[in-house]
């Protein structure tokens, strides 16, 4: 259940406030107010006696599902983004793999709506937020909450330690948002963000809803992470597995992703979101130590983590491991094959000595916290 509390007033981060408040590693809103869903102790569905949060993909839509999607559409019809990704040609490049490719010629890593205007920084092909200039590029936020339902309020202080939903004005799909940590800068993944992770994914509860994080070797001065919706599942979201762990007592199983060009694992939970986000940003704490670049998939609203692994020389997005590929060239589009993809991925992957390494780890870290 999700109460709603009245607007007060029907101001929303006027830009003279907003000027000089967003900024990296400490986002600063102070005196700003929000739009903001305060997640309860429960998940939209029943809450687990083991510590999990289920969804209910077959109820209406979510209160956080409608609220991201309104406000996206909002600044769509505003004319907000640099082109509409509506409109954008997509094609499943003929092979046994199923990629995708999207075109979109006028697609950039300047995220923010007008770079000019907004100081944006790029390391190894990512960006870093340094300013944001343009108040309606902060949709929203998403809070914890020690109430048992999640509640939605209309206007409201950013809270330390909340989600910051800021939108891309070169989206890759609909709905492309980032998912910022509001407080002092993370340089690891830890189990706290992800959780919170997880547990947007449950709320906003749709099909369509992927999350996506990438961590290079060179890491980054703030982590994020990136969603959009998709109106079909991704290439690797349809590959064989092979499990090599599962404690049916606690839900958990891990699988290795088979006949697939880029080293990848697959964890899975049934119940327990306590134990998965304890054990996928403990394995990240571990790559991180050992300079592996790695990417995570987030899908099937948080029941299903898919982490790639690349090597120090490369820097893939998370869309790209999961078999999505972007084309700013009519021509490339148009000759892309199956094999070129093929190559683009294994080259830039984790060995075999290496991916074993880290399915060992990965089993024991398991292990130990099934316990």
């Amino acid at each position: 259940m999700v109460t709603v509390k009245q607007l007060q007033n029907n101001k929303i981060l006027p830009k003279s406030e907003t000027t000089e408040h967003l900024k990296c590693p400490l986002f600063s809103f102070q005196g700003v107010k929000t739009p903001t869903y305060n997640l309860g102790s429960q998940s939209l569905g029943e809450k687990t006696s083991s510590g999990g949060l289920l969804s209910n993909p077959e109820e209406e839509q979510s209160i956080l599902d409608a609220l991201l999607l309104a406000q996206w559409e909002e600044r769509m019809w505003k004319g907000y983004f640099r082109y509409d990704v509506t409109t954008s040609e997509v094609k499943v490049i003929s092979g046994r793999g199923k990629f995708l490719a999207q075109l979109t010629e006028e697609w950039s890593m300047d995220c923010l709506s007008k770079a000019e205007d907004s100081k944006v920084c790029h390391q190894r092909d990512s960006f870093l937020f340094h300013r944001i200039n343009h108040h309606e590029e902060l949709l929203f936020c998403v809070a914890s909450s020690d109430k048992t339902n999640s509640e939605f309020i209309p206007l409201a202080a950013v809270p330390n330690g909340a989600i910051l939903i800021i939108v891309n004005a070169t989206p890759l799909e609909y709905g492309h948002v980032f998912l910022v940590p509001y407080g002092p800068s993370r340089l690891y993944l830890d189990s706290t963000f992800l959780e919170m992770m997880l547990r947007v994914t449950v709320e906003i509860n749709n099909d369509s809803f992927r999350l996506f994080y990438d961590c290079s070797s060179a890491g980054a001065t703030h982590i994020y992470f990136q969603g959009c919706y998709f109106p079909n599942h991704l290439p690797v979201e349809l590959m064989h597995v092979d499990t090599f762990f599962s404690d049916g007592q606690k839900g958990i199983r891990i699988s290795t992703v088979t006949d697939y060009p880029i080293k990848t694992l697959l964890f899975e939970h049934t119940c327990n979101i306590k134990i998965m986000v304890e054990l996928i940003s403990e394995i990240c704490s571990h790559l991180q130590e050992k300079n592996i670049p790695h990417n995570l998939l987030i899908s099937d609203h948080g029941k299903k983590i898919f982490l790639f692994f690349q090597t120090t020389s490369s820097d893939l997005s998370a869309w790209e491991c999961g078999g999505y590929f972007l084309f700013r060239s009519k021509y490339e589009f148009d000759q892309v094959t199956e094999e070129a993809m093929l190559i683009h991925l294994s080259t830039v992957s984790l060995d075999d000595a290496g991916f074993e390494a880290v399915k060992q780890l990965s089993g024991n870290i398991a292990s130990k916290l099934v316990i």
